[in-house]
């Protein structure tokens, strides 16, 4: 069936839908030549229509394991090539079954060059995804939907979860939380009581956890007051360490602004350098907002820096006992490069 991706500038973008379903969400890019799984069950990406920016998506088929969450949370993928036929020792099935499973509306057979093009420079919009026969007034009224302001809420945990048996205790406040981030804290020796995105402050240190982790998440910070004044409440109790929504809540908790990027950060490719040691690690990245470094507190100290627009992407603050990142070091495209922030948090607990 034909099918079109059309943003709200007016473009159109044609290809072949692989099933009739629509989709309104935001559009933006991801600019990665592997991980698409990854992507896929991100729940960063909650509401938003991914375009794939590498040309043939598919092409190592399924491996479950790999998943970051029990299903996909984007509204849609636009993709130029879908791979019907992988190849790979862990291949569990062709993607397009996985995305058919999941009732997400697919285009392929498009030009996600031009797509990418049109987004870098108008920035992300909202797009939709139909039948090219869909009539015009049907196109109007998906493209008139209003969309959700606070996604967070969608993909963080309906009730607490205790999950791992090490030595430390950490309250993992869930905005929508990779899973590979939660195995990355009990490979380090955590033991993890996972709450929802709404539990209050007083609730988390009742558990008397060592330290607080803040997770990733998809949306615009500024658009969950509620969370923030909880996350105010948390700072100076206990050793924090936050990961991309979670540096988002701290640098507005902290007095901070965030700021909407043109077309955002995603992929897995990204130069970011460590201002203190010079190091530059690559990273994988997800994100359309960032904080205002110079509206945080003057005894925030800038650990890390974006190579591409210079942009903050890390933090700490010594008096409070916190520090955080924008990119997502459990991704390892380094392969292990940034694994290093988890040990810090260790050591943060320990008192070194």
């Amino acid at each position: 069936m034909k099918g079109v991706l059309i943003l709200e500038s007016g473009q159109k973008f044609y290809g072949t839908l692989l099933t009739a379903a629509r989709a309104v969400g935001e559009v933006v890019f991801n600019t990665g030549m592997t991980g698409y799984q990854e992507t896929f069950t991100d729940p960063s990406y909650a509401g938003q229509i991914i375009t794939m920016t590498y040309p043939l998506i598919g092409n190592y088929g399924l491996f479950h394991e790999i998943e970051q969450a029990d299903r996909p949370y984007a509204k849609g993928f636009v993709v130029s090539e879908l791979c019907a036929s992988p190849s790979n020792w862990q291949n569990e099935g062709p993607l397009a079954t996985f995305i058919m499973t999941h009732h997400i509306p697919c285009l392929y057979d498009v030009d996600t060059r031009a797509v990418t093009r049109a987004i870098r420079k108008h920035g992300v919009m909202k797009g939709i995804i139909v039948p090219e026969t869909t009539s015009r007034e049907d196109m109007d009224t998906l493209m008139a939907t209003v969309l959700d302001r606070d996604q967070i809420t969608q993909v963080s945990t309906k009730k607490i979860k205790e999950l791992g048996n090490g030595s430390f205790h950490v309250a993992v406040m869930d905005y929508g939380a990779k899973d590979n981030i939660l195995r990355e804290l009990i490979k380090n020796g955590c033991r993890l009581t996972v709450f929802p995105c709404h539990t209050r402050a007083e609730e988390v240190l009742a558990r008397n956890p060592d330290g607080i982790f803040l997770s990733n998440g998809p949306g615009d910070p500024e658009d969950v007051p509620e969370m923030v004044e909880e996350v105010k409440k948390l700072i100076g109790k206990k050793p924090i360490f936050g990961i991309c929504m979670g540096l988002q809540l701290l640098g507005l908790a902290l007095g901070g602004k965030a700021k909407k990027l043109t077309f955002g950060h995603r992929g897995s490719n990204h130069p970011v350098k460590d201002i203190r040691t010079g190091r530059v690690y690559i990273t994988s990245q997800n994100h359309g907002y960032v904080i205002d470094e110079t509206t945080l507190p003057q005894d925030v100290v800038v650990t890390h820096r974006n190579l591409h627009d210079n942009t903050l992407e890390g933090f700490m603050y010594p008096r409070k006992k916190l520090f955080c990142v924008q990119y997502h070091p459990e991704a390892s495209p380094g392969p292990a490069d940034n694994l290093y922030l988890f040990e810090q948090f260790v050591e943060m607990m320990e008192g070194r």
